[in-house]
């Protein structure tokens, strides 16, 4: 039987992209953006230093990519066009490429893995590079180490067990492999309590109900953001986990993170 937040996602499927774009003002785009370079020069940073003490780099620079509650693939689109676009990400690549490591990445065919089949059935009009997966995140049809990054970009807190995502991303995860989260996660400073508590139930289910017809769907948004981890808390379960926190990236105020953790290379 499917779930209420299955079918809520199915339901919002044609919708989704859109909305995001809108209700955020377009910043959703420029996060993945973000997230999506700043891997790439942490993968850079991580090959330099592999040649330094005189590993070969893993995998030519070839990058298995899983977006985790992928929904309809944006993430997984924007991390291949930044890492095969040559972008020129700072003195760590062009470090990697004078010891012999080549400066571009090349993404393989990506998979993208939701439990909503509505929001994977809006993958192929995209004309991604990627197959659609639908799976649980807790328990995915993967072997171990089978991908070198996983992305999950807002999908984590409507996961029903975030620490079992997590230790489940870590199992598919390969040695030296990273997973960046990008998330809505609980507030905690005024500016997030007064725009997730008064500002987003007010703007964020009517804009909702005004372009998809599905007002539920975007109060649970509201209500599943507060409902969810604080940044710091999470961070300290993903160490729990077995991750490294590289970093942490505040944006605009706090209405987002993106958090970037490092499975060890000896792991």
């Amino acid at each position: 039987m499917k779930s209420p937040v299955r079918k809520m996602f199915d339901g919002i499927a044609s919708r989704y992209d859109f909305l995001n774009h809108f209700l955020s003002c377009y910043q959703d785009v420029l996060w993945r953006r973000y997230c999506s370079k700043r891997l790439k020069k942490m993968m850079a940073a991580g090959l330099l230093a592999e040649k330094s003490i005189g590993e070969t780099p893993r995998g030519s620079n070839k990058v298995r990519l899983l977006d985790l509650c992928g929904g309809t693939g944006d993430f997984a689109n924007t991390f291949r066009k930044i890492f095969e676009s040559g972008y020129k990400c700072g003195c760590a690549c062009k470090s990697a490429s004078q010891n012999g490591a080549s400066r571009d990445f090349v993404v393989d065919p990506a998979v993208i893995g939701d439990f909503s089949y509505g929001m994977l059935a809006e993958v192929k009009p995209k004309k991604i590079d990627a197959h659609a997966v639908q799976l649980d995140a807790m328990k995915m049809p993967f072997a171990e180490r089978q991908f070198d990054v996983i992305l999950n970009g807002f999908g984590m807190r409507n996961v029903p067990d975030a620490r079992g995502a997590l230790l489940e991303s870590y199992r598919v995860l390969d040695a030296g492999g990273y997973l960046c989260v990008l998330e809505f996660f609980s507030p905690r400073n005024l500016f997030n309590k007064f725009f997730y508590k008064v500002l987003a139930p007010l703007f964020i289910p009517v804009m909702g109900a005004f372009f998809s017809g599905k007002r539920d769907a975007y109060e649970y948004l509201v209500n599943s953001i507060i409902r969810f981890l604080p940044v710091d808390q999470f961070c300290k379960m993903a160490e729990e986990c077995g991750f490294e926190v590289k970093q942490v990236k505040m944006f605009d105020g706090g209405i987002s993170f993106g958090v970037f953790l490092h499975k060890p290379g000896n792991a």
